[in-house]
Parts: structure tokens; C-alpha cells; sequence
């Protein structure tokens, strides 16, 4: 195996395909889109001889960003696939809630929560109102809301809730990789709106990146596990074709032998179990 090694961070809509990581990591890491830019990428650094670990940027709501990773992986051709590793996910569901949980923590008991994330399909967007509910059912905030850029509920309509709903204040809280932006809130003239910092500082998340580049590179060393095979299967609780009416469900057992796993380019969804107006005050906290 090549003794150097080269980090590539692939990113979906949760980290806006690679602008979000913009000064946040080393520059040493490539950061890329998944797909074709991937492709290229990893061609390019096998070509100068380097191993090569691949780490999905998901907060834990894209598992889609996951398979798609590893499919590309897996047309990487056999010999050069030798140097190449998928390490696991940046951040997994419960990663998120412990990090939303930390930067609840530092808000005013008084305000209001609005976590904020970049929208994505129907199944990650539930997932967001899952996690915000553990925020709230663990922490002290009575109010937690949910809003997503590019999305509905959008943050503007979030604050706007949260407004009807009694707060007299609202912080908001990034899901993703990019801080979170104070929307203008017509009609909120008045309310102090607060913007949590980013949901994982540049410092953590160099360090929680060389975490999980070396964690991938001593399991291919040790148990010559590239991590491919299980990276295909990390969306089949994702889609559309696993939510059936109440009775109406089906068993997904497979009898011996068979082997659920799709050829490139092929997606497999399931079901996955989750400013500022006239007076209006925004301001950035620690």
C-alpha cells in the first residue's frame, strides 16, 4: 500500500456541496462534490501514487451522500481500488443531536430554538424534526423549531412560529456545516433573533476528519476492510419504497444467498425512521 496518503472530503447539500468547508479544513484535504468530480479526484491522486481515504462530509441525515460514495469507489478500477478506502461518515444522527444538545447549551434558557439545515429529500427533512425533538426532550429550552433553507418550513417562517408561539426570542441553530443565516422576517418587527455559531468550529472538525481518516486507514491495514461494501448499504432504510399504509407492510428478509447491493449509477431509496424587518434585532453569539 502507498506509504502517502491523501484525504478527500466528499460533500452533499448538508455541507453546500463543498462551499461550507470553504477555509474549515487543512489544505491538504481535497473537497469535492460526489459523482464525477469524485471520480476524478481520486484518479488523479492515485495517479501520484497516494492512498487514498475518502470521508462522506454528512452530519448524518444524507446516508444517500454515503452509497453514492461508494458506488463511485467501487468503479474505481481493481487495481487501483488496492490504495483506496471509504472511511465512515463524518457525523452520524446521534452525532448531530449531541452537537445541537452542546450548542443548545450555550443559549439563554428564555429563547426560543430554531435549528436550521439546507432541505433535502422528504425522509432527511423528517429526520431533522426527529433530532430537534431529542433536542428539546434533553435540554431546557420549552420551544424548539425546525426550518430549512431552501425549504418549507424556510427560517423566515420559523421565526415567525416561534413568534406566534409565545417566544420573545429566537436563536438560531445550524444542523449543517455553514453558520446559520438571519432571514428577514416581515411582521417580526421587535424580536431579537440570535445566530448560534457554527454547529462544529474549524478546530473540531479538522480534528473529527483526522479521526475518521485514521480510524479507516487502521481497519484497511488491519482487517483489510476498505469499507466499500458497507458504505453501499448505508441508504437501504431510505426512500420512498419502504413507507406502506398501516397493514400493508412486507417483509424485506432475503432467502440465502442473495445479495442486495446495485450496480453504479443505481439508487435504491427506503424509508429513513426524524433579517431582519424594521426594528427586528439579529445579532451572532459564541
Amino acid at each position: 500500500m502507498a506509504e502517502r496518503c491523501a484525504v478527500i472530503a466528499v460533500c452533499g447539500h448538508e455541507a453546500a456541496y463543498g462551499r461550507a468547508l470553504d477555509g474549515l479544513v487543512d489544505p491538504g484535504v481535497s473537497v469535492v462534490p460526489s459523482g464525477r468530480e469524485l471520480f476524478r479526484s481520486i484518479s488523479a491522486h492515485l495517479r501520484r501514487g497516494e492512498e487514498t481515504v475518502v470521508v462522506p462530509m454528512t452530519l448524518g441525515r444524507d446516508p444517500e451522500l454515503v452509497a453514492d460514495t461508494a458506488r463511485t469507489l467501487r468503479a474505481v478500477p481493481g487495481g487501483d481500488r488496492a490504495a483506496t478506502v471509504l472511511a465512515e461518515p463524518f457525523g452520524t444522527a446521534q452525532h448531530l443531536v449531541g452537537w445541537l444538545r452542546a450548542a443548545a447549551g450555550r443559549v439563554p434558557e428564555a429563547s426560543a430554538l430554531l435549528v436550521t439545515a439546507p432541505s433535502g429529500d422528504p425522509f432527511e427533512d423528517a429526520e431533522l424534526y426527529r433530532i430537534a425533538a431529542l433536542v428539546r426532550r434533553y435540554g431546557r429550552h420549552a420551544l424548539v423549531e425546525v426550518a430549512f433553507t431552501g425549504g418549507d418550513p424556510d427560517p423566515a417562517e420559523g421565526v415567525r412560529r416561534c413568534r406566534l408561539l409565545g417566544a420573545e426570542r429566537v436563536t438560531l441553530l445550524s444542523a449543517g456545516f455553514a453558520p446559520p443565516e438571519a432571514p428577514e422576517v416581515p411582521g417580526a418587527a421587535g424580536l431579537p433573533v440570535d445566530r448560534a455559531g457554527p454547529l462544529v468550529p474549524a478546530s473540531a472538525l479538522r480534528r473529527v476528519l483526522a479521526e475518521r481518516v485514521a480510524d479507516a486507514r487502521r481497519r484497511r491495514r488491519e482487517h483489510g476492510d476498505d469499507g466499500i461494501a458497507t458504505g453501499l448499504t448505508a441508504a437501504e432504510n431510505h426512500g420512498h419504497s419502504h413507507t406502506h399504509p398501516p397493514g400493508e407492510g412486507h417483509d424485506h428478509g432475503h432467502g440465502p444467498g442473495h445479495q442486495h447491493e446495485q450496480g453504479p449509477g443505481h439508487t435504491h431509496p427506503h424509508q429513513h425512521p426524524s433579517a431582519d424587518g424594521a426594528g427586528q434585532v439579529i445579532r451572532s453569539i459564541a
